[in-house]
């Protein structure tokens, strides 16, 4: 099933209505079953919370969390090993993203011994703003972990505390990722890092997998590598979501304007002789599907907008209904660059955008530098897989 707009997926799931394009009807998918869960996700601002920071020998903190599936884990769950290593990460930070494909592996390399391992997500979803999404498809809400969970192939259990950070405060991580290893008795051992090296295929887990076989031994790291910077994203407390509701805010009071686009210059922007990718949406407030979809476009705009990026609309309305056409991208905030075509002759426009359109509507392009066009949606998008396609771009990419 696609797991695109949030928003979008919810109503047509509670509503029952097919997914359409104007000019086309298509059956929407079958909802995959999916094992009953009891729970439901619900962040909320919460005060603040002193943030605890544990020293080494310090008893782990009990935890009792949903997993993507919202099966609830415990501390008390991994007792049979001999080592618990524990994990803060996230979706949508890049250098968790960095270090995924390694923790996976040391899980791996560890199969058949004593030792277990788990990933929290400590930060709260409401907390982070679009723009804190630029290295991701995928922000921090419950059912984004499980995308991400599954299209990783995660082996390991990951667990949700974005709610009201009922149990990440105890333990205090720093960044994401921030690891911590537990022996036995449940005693600290080691806080820090995954290893020095950031960028993928430079380090191998070197600091944390010393940490799993010094504490197996039973033998205490020395003093300067038992505790270590963990360096990262910021953890996104949900008592720190003021300078995300001030921006939302900020981004609602940009000017929104609409300017007339021949076709000649329809051609010429199609050309994209910027050096930033260029996403193109065609559009119209006929258009049913076309306004469902059109915020996940701004949203994409506030994600990726500070990198090599840039998102432009393109209404099909006909020209004299300029007026209306603005209103709908005021009410969406759509404080970006916005064109109107200036012609009645509809089959020009087609014209020059090409003969693969149909001239159905809505139609997206995602097109590179020079013209080419490296992802073309025609009809609804998916906007995950959209949201893919930009940010695994090499001209974008999901690292620094």
């Amino acid at each position: 099933m696609n797991t695109s707009n949030r928003t979008l997926y919810i109503a047509l799931i509670a509503s029952g209505f097919l997914f359409f394009q104007c000019g086309k009807t298509t059956e929407p998918e079958v909802q995959r079953e999916e094992t009953a869960s009891t729970f439901v996700a619900n962040p909320q601002v919460v005060a603040e919370k002193p943030i605890a920071k544990l020293n080494l020998g310090d008893q782990a903190p009990p935890f009792n969390l949903p997993d993507v599936d919202g099966k609830f884990h415990t501390l008390e769950d991994f007792a049979d090993k001999d080592v618990l290593v524990v994990n803060f990460t996230c979706n949508h930070c890049p250098t968790a993203q960095a270090y995924e494909d390694r923790y996976i592996g040391l899980v791996h390399e560890y199969e058949g011994k004593s030792v277990a391992f788990v990933a929290i997500s400590p930060n709260s979803p409401i907390a982070v703003l679009p723009e804190e999404l630029g290295y991701t498809d995928l922000g921090d809400f419950h059912e984004e972990m499980k995308i991400r969970a599954e299209a990783k192939g995660y082996n390991f259990p990951y667990l949700y505390d974005g709610d009201t950070h009922e149990f990440s405060t105890a333990y205090g991580p720093t960044a994401t990722p921030h690891v911590f290893v537990f022996d036995k008795s449940r005693k600290l051992t080691y806080s820090g890092r995954i290893d020095a090296k950031e960028k993928p295929g430079t380090g191998n887990s070197e600091d944390l997998r010393a940490a799993i076989e010094a504490t197996l031994k039973g033998e205490p790291l020395p003093a300067e590598s038992a505790q270590t910077p963990a360096f990262g994203c910021s953890i996104k407390w949900a008592w720190k979501n003021e300078y995300t509701i001030k921006t939302n805010e900020e981004w609602k009071k940009r000017e929104v304007t609409l300017e007339k686009l021949s076709p000649t210059g329809l051609a010429d922007l199609l050309k994209n002789d910027s050096d930033k990718l260029l996403l193109v949406n065609f559009w119209a407030t006929w258009c049913g599907p076309c306004i469902i979809e059109y915020p996940e476009f701004v949203t994409m705009q506030r994600m990726y907008g500070a990198r090599d990026f840039q998102f432009v609309s393109v209404s099909m309305d006909a020209p004299d209904q300029q007026e209306k056409a603005l209103k709908f991208l005021k009410s969406k905030a759509s404080a970006l660059p916005n064109y109107l075509m200036d012609t009645e002759d509809k089959y020009e426009v087609i014209k020059v955008v090409g003969s693969d359109w149909d001239g159905s509507l809505p139609i997206t392009l995602l097109i590179e530098p020079g013209g080419k066009v490296a992802y073309r949606v025609p009809g609804t998008i998916d906007a995950l897989e959209l949201k893919r396609a930009i940010v695994d771009h090499p001209m974008i990419g999901r690292y620094y």
